[in-house]
């Protein structure tokens, strides 16, 4: 995602932790969305339930920022290691990052409850998206499956591992002044006023906070749901 006037980074254990928030800045600082091979051939590993390597997201990332001098970007996911970190620090100056500190318990309880129909894709969250009827699809009536790394003691690994992998890299970030973190609640309309006034220091916005729905009519989920 490439925002204008300054560099972000967006933290957040749980990779779909920031999908909201992310689409709101979108929709408040810039129209740019960036498509690149990274996220392709992580798709390629993601698909075959692999890890993607973490030197080919390094060196795939810092190509493709190399290649945009002077241009301006948000990064959700990246850097999730030291190693990825430092290679970031060693080409560009960070302005801005931020991290939404949510409680494991409750990541662990919300990222354990989700539900796949792997024939079509579809995805399912007991609290916010449920099937009509539990463990079936709703468009085939075909059972729907909790993965494998989705069960609650892999969910709760994953976290483990991230709080380990994480802490350095948020040192790094703390020791150049541009680390922020937000503390004081789990609700996409309590953590976008936050996020909106550390962008707003930083970049002119292309739509007031007022265009942010709180309660989107066509969205009723979105309305005061935890992050997801």
């Amino acid at each position: 995602v490439v925002v204008s006037r300054d560099r972000a980074i967006a933290l957040q254990p749980g990779q779909q932790g920031t999908n909201i928030i992310r689409m709101e800045v979108l929709e408040s600082f810039t129209k740019k969305v960036l498509s690149t091979e990274v996220g392709e051939m992580a798709k390629q590993y993601m698909e075959k339930s692999l890890l993607v390597p973490d030197h080919m997201i390094t060196r795939l990332m810092m190509s493709e920022l190399e290649n945009r001098p002077g241009q301006h970007w948000l990064l959700d996911g990246f850097p999730r290691t030291l190693g990825q970190a430092e290679a970031l620090d060693k080409i560009c100056e960070v302005d801005l990052v931020i991290s939404l500190n949510i409680s494991f318990e409750t990541l662990k309880d919300h990222l354990s409850r989700h539900w796949i129909h792997p024939p079509s894709g579809r995805v399912y969250n007991l609290d916010f998206n449920p099937p009509h009827v539990y463990g079936i699809d709703d468009v085939t009536g075909e059972p729907s499956v909790q993965q494998e790394d989705d069960k609650p003691e892999a969910v709760a690994a994953r976290l483990r591992q991230y709080k380990d992998v994480a802490k350095p890299v948020i040192e790094l970030h703390k020791s150049r002044g541009v680390f922020h973190q937000y503390s004081s609640g789990t609700e996409t309309n309590k953590i976008w006023p936050y996020v909106y006034a550390l962008f707003s220091n930083k970049i002119t916005p292309i739509q007031s906070k007022g265009a942010y729905r709180p309660c989107p009519v066509e969205e009723p989920g979105r309305c005061g749901r935890p992050f997801n």
